[in-house]
């Protein structure tokens, strides 16, 4: 009888999930990536069309971020020698999502603790939250107890072809051989 009991429960089951309907075709990707309107270290205007012709890693942050920024931007700066000849097929850029304090004499001060080949990018805060929305990714100015501010941001590095397509990310604190593995394809 009890056989009989857990195959009723079972068909009931089956029946009232099948009511729910079908499951819905998956979601498109979001879109990650756009027009901007940014000003690079020397005050010169870029454009997401300043990057195409060459695959880009793209990462956002700021110049007084405590430890994600400069930990990206030191990997980023190793895996680029690892990849050797190969890192001058590619874009590297530093957006700042801090635009108040990231000028670019601020940008270009900071960046230069870091491999040359990477960018940096800034505006003003408009166009930073423009640029922002179209790469997805998340910033929020937070006050600090002493009555300044950080600022939390995403930290993933997003990856683009040639043409200014999404690639691929590569997570914070990636191990340094898929980086490079994930540069590596991006440049080939």
């Amino acid at each position: 009888m009890r056989l009989i009991a857990w195959m009723a429960f079972i068909l009931v089951g089956m029946s009232a999930l099948s009511a729910c309907g079908r499951p819905e075709a998956p979601a498109a990707a979001a879109k990650i990536g756009g027009p901007f309107q940014l000003i690079d270290t020397d005050g010169r205007p870029v454009t997401e069309k300043s990057l195409l012709g060459k695959p880009t890693a793209i990462f956002c942050g700021f110049t007084y971020c405590p430890e994600v920024c400069p930990t990206t931007l030191a990997e980023m700066t190793a895996a680029l020698k690892a990849l050797e000849g190969k890192a001058d097929r590619l874009n590297v850029v530093f957006v700042s999502v801090d635009p108040e304090c990231d000028t670019p004499a601020q940008m270009k001060l900071y960046l230069s603790s870091f491999d040359p080949r990477i960018q940096g990018f800034t505006g003003s805060p408009l166009a930073v939250d423009a640029a922002a929305k179209a790469y997805r990714v998340y910033h929020q100015k937070v006050p600090t107890e002493n009555g300044g501010y950080t600022v939390d941001h995403s930290s993933a590095i997003y990856l683009f072809d040639r043409r200014g397509r999404f690639v691929e990310p590569i997570g914070y604190g990636s191990p340094h051989d898929r980086v490079v593995a994930q540069l590596a394809r991006l440049a080939s």
